[in-house]
């Protein structure tokens, strides 16, 4: 991914040193540390901090695909990940709390519970998500502009689909490693490159005329979508986060099939055919199945093997929807007061 447009100190700063091979860093790297702490403790709303955000979210990208013109070195530099550490600790402060307060009415069943009682409470807290319902606004108000945006806002996660909750893979066993380890060559297209779920989701973006290369609109999101993405990084990379990123993948699931049958409408609704349509529709019969598998042998599975896990798991879940009922808060009141969800202007469509 190209590097972003700075979005203040913060992002200015780590972006400026990037540009250094580490050995060549010097006290740059103190400087950071020291910032970020200015910066975290000086923020009122971490999970909205445009230039909080945006540097995570280019950290991060180191563990990814790394980011243009920047050193392979600096992924394990030692205190660049301190300054990474610095920034996770606040942002995972916010997220329980969000999350808190998104299951604050909801009961838990009393003792351990089994893999089935642990889908059961999932589905449970998938039912009392109450949020605006973009996906219904899409099917049937949604303009090509804003089809356009609702795309743009997902690409960010979609064009690298799977690949957080993959780092999950060697920190499970057992039956839960294998469920997983299903979903997830699902995901990745049973083998063939063009089955691919990114793949089908950049033929939705071709046919709409935007650009697909990964990373081409974050100078057009906003905090908040780059803070769904840093909610799977922060759980996939941390080992003692597996319950949580388990948690992330089986809300996900259940809470997809039928909000991706109202955006494959929306889009139809607009004339588009199959080449454009064909990712919504796949997923609305590839999640129906897959929520089973992450309820029940993943998230469950997990549970059962490890039952002190299940704060987190429940964690991962409530999390995800926090941050989803907050984007989904910021694109309908944006398009209902007619105007962008987006930062900035984006080039007419081809």
């Amino acid at each position: 991914m190209r590097i972003p447009e700075s979005r203040g100190p913060l992002s200015n700063a780590l972006f400026a040193l990037l540009a250094q091979a580490p050995a060549e860093a010097g006290t740059g790297l103190d400087g950071l540390y020291h910032l970020a702490a200015g910066q975290v403790a000086g923020t009122s709303d971490i999970i909205g901090d445009e230039d909080i955000q945006l540097a995570l979210f280019c950290l991060y990208e180191l563990h990814y695909s790394g980011l243009a013109g920047v050193s392979d070195d600096w992924e394990w530099e030692p205190a660049l990940i301190r300054v990474r550490q610095l920034v996770e600790a606040p942002f995972e402060a916010a997220l329980r709390a969000a999350a808190h307060r998104a299951a604050a009415d909801f009961e838990l069943p009393a003792g351990a519970l089994t893999s089935d009682q642990v889908a059961d409470v999932l589905f449970g807290l998938a039912a009392t998500d109450t949020g605006p319902s973009v996906s219904r606004y899409v099917a049937r108000k949604a303009g090509l502009d804003q089809l356009r945006e609702f795309l743009i806002h997902k690409s960010m996660y979609q064009l690298k689909e799977a690949d957080p909750h993959t780092w999950a893979i060697p920190r499970l066993s057992g039956r839960p490693k294998a469920a997983l380890v299903e979903i997830q060559a699902d995901e990745y297209g049973g083998g063939r490159p063009e089955r691919m779920h990114s793949a089908l989701f950049a033929r939705t973006m071709r046919g709409l005329g935007l650009d697909v290369s990964y990373g081409a609109y974050v100078d057009a999101v906003p905090a908040v979508s780059l803070a769904s993405v840093n909610l799977m990084s922060l759980c996939g990379l941390n080992r003692r986060l597996r319950g949580a990123i388990t948690g992330h993948l089986a809300i996900y699931e259940m809470t997809s099939s039928q909000p991706n049958r109202f955006y494959g409408n929306g889009f139809r609704r607009h004339g588009f055919g199959a080449d454009v349509t064909h990712y919504f529709d796949e997923h609305v019969e590839a999640d129906a199945v897959h929520e089973q598998i992450a309820g029940r042998d993943l998230a469950g599975g997990l549970v059962e093997a490890e039952p002190e896990l299940l704060a987190d798991v429940l964690f991962g879940a409530t999390a995800a929807m926090a941050l989803d009922g907050r984007l989904s808060a910021h694109l309908m009141s944006s398009w209902e007061a007619g105007a962008s969800s987006l930062r900035a202007a984006v080039p007419a469509a081809a």
